[in-house]
């Protein structure tokens, strides 16, 4: 959540922020004229208070003085009333700074976080700048099918069978499509642990509603949820590895010699998506479940867009070994999700749409998260405690990346080459066939 200096302080920063954000005037209005009204209740509070004080203080003197001086005594008990009005005043100011405070911490922690200085003002997608591009799109000899017919003639993917399951936007991955998904697992922790040096992690699925808060679901996205009741235990299935890595070391303070510190998981992730009807129904693309390989790290505030760049790079070096062509996109202002300050959206390309789509997005959240679920660290033993910055990337999407596998690499014989780097993780699995130096993946047509 954002600092709350900023609307004691430096209003005229967080109004341009959020007029950035392209949020309306009204609901910035709403939250300055909160911040305002306690600012205003604490100041009083804090005056009554002082003057209580000093009232007390000559009552004291003059109740020392009673004895001989009936004045005195009078003035005493003058000031004792006036002091007690004053005690009144106290207890009503109190409470409604209390409502006012509760219902700002509700407010504030629906803010969505600053854009950085780098962000690009733009209202959706459409104000996304492209960075850099990697690699040509092929051009095929045959009419391009789309991993939904290719998966379904390979007898590898079965949405029908999904959905008696479970219903609509489950899949069914089969043989060489379930290997497909397990060796690019593997290949995406491996690299990441080896060449990248993050440590794997392997963390719990469903989480508590503090480590939603912590990260950002909550309050504010709770309907894009799947969310667990057992008796009266509430647990959260995890949208993403992100909330429970980052939420390792809520409530700790770090040592300054920790950090920084790089995690990266595999994970199942659960998301209703809600709000998206209409969109991507067809395959992979748009699941309720699907699985990703994260990275998440912790770091000092001055070094992290530093490590953003770094990050980015990690999530580019899996599409480049992969042979996958990819642009990287620059969000805009009004493109970025709700925790970050910054983020990049890596797009691959998918034959099928003829355009790049999102596998990947590695976001540098600021302090943000950090706030919200008190995460710091200090530089000297007896030191203040600082807040770290958070940073998430999809390192990346297995199923996504799965599609642009079968799509990239499809034959105009219904077979799809594998690239090169996952030779180690399927040569001798079934559904896989050798041609020469080549391995294909021809599935099961039975």
């Amino acid at each position: 959540m954002l600092d709350p200096q900023l609307f004691q302080d430096r209003l005229s920063d967080l109004e341009a922020g959020l007029k950035k954000r392209n949020l309306s005037p009204d609901q910035i209005g709403n939250w300055t004229a909160l911040s305002k009204r306690r600012k205003e209740l604490i100041q009083q509070v804090e005056s009554l208070k002082a003057t209580r004080n000093a009232s007390s203080k000559k009552i004291g003197a003059l109740m020392g003085q009673a004895k001989t001086n009936p004045a005195a005594a009078a003035e005493a008990e003058s000031l004792k009333a006036e002091t007690g009005k004053i005690g009144d005043q106290i207890k009503i100011l109190d409470e409604e700074l209390k409502t006012v405070e509760e219902k700002f911490l509700i407010e504030v922690t629906c803010i969505p976080n600053l854009p950085a200085e780098s962000v690009p003002f733009g209202t959706d997608e459409k104000g996304n700048v492209e960075k850099r591009k990697w690699g040509n799109p092929q051009t095929y000899s045959f009419p391009v099918m789309d991993h939904t017919d290719l998966g379904e003639k390979l007898g590898i993917l079965d949405f029908e069978r999904a959905t008696k399951l479970s219903g609509a936007r489950f899949a069914v991955y089969r043989g060489a499509g379930a290997r497909l998904e397990r060796a690019l697992i593997q290949f995406m922790l491996d690299l990441h642990t080896g060449e990248h040096g993050y440590q794997e992690v392997i963390p719990p699925f469903l989480v508590n509603r503090e480590s939603m808060r912590g990260t950002g679901q909550l309050p504010k996205f709770e309907e894009d949820l799947f969310k667990t009741a057992v008796g009266e235990r509430d647990l959260y299935l995890i949208p993403t590895s992100e909330v429970p890595l980052t939420n390792l070391y809520r409530d700790e303070i770090l040592d300054h010699s920790q950090l920084p510190i790089h995690l990266t998981a595999y994970s199942p992730c659960f998301r209703s998506e809600a709000g998206s009807h209409g969109r991507d129904t067809k395959g992979l693309i748009r699941q309720h479940q699907f699985q990703k390989v994260e990275m998440v790290k912790f770091c000092e505030p001055e070094k992290s867009f530093e490590e953003l760049e770094k990050m980015v790079k990690n999530a580019e070096r899996v599409l480049e070994l992969l042979e996958l062509p990819y642009r990287t996109m620059l969000l805009c202002s009004g493109d970025m999700g709700f925790s970050a300050t910054q983020t990049y959206d890596l797009e691959v390309w998918l034959p099928s749409q003829g355009t790049y789509r999102e596998i990947s997005s590695c976001s540098n959240c600021g302090d943000f998260q950090a706030r919200r679920a008190q995460i710091r660290y200090r530089t000297e033993p007896n030191g203040k405690p600082k807040l770290v910055h958070t940073l998430n990337g999809s390192g990346l999407a297995v199923g996504r990346t799965w599609i642009a596998i079968l799509e990239n690499f499809q034959q105009a014989d219904g077979s799809v080459k594998i690239p090169r780097v996952l030779h180690p993780y399927l040569a001798r699995a079934a559904g896989f066939e050798k041609r020469g130096d080549d391995l294909f993946l021809v599935g099961d047509k039975k």
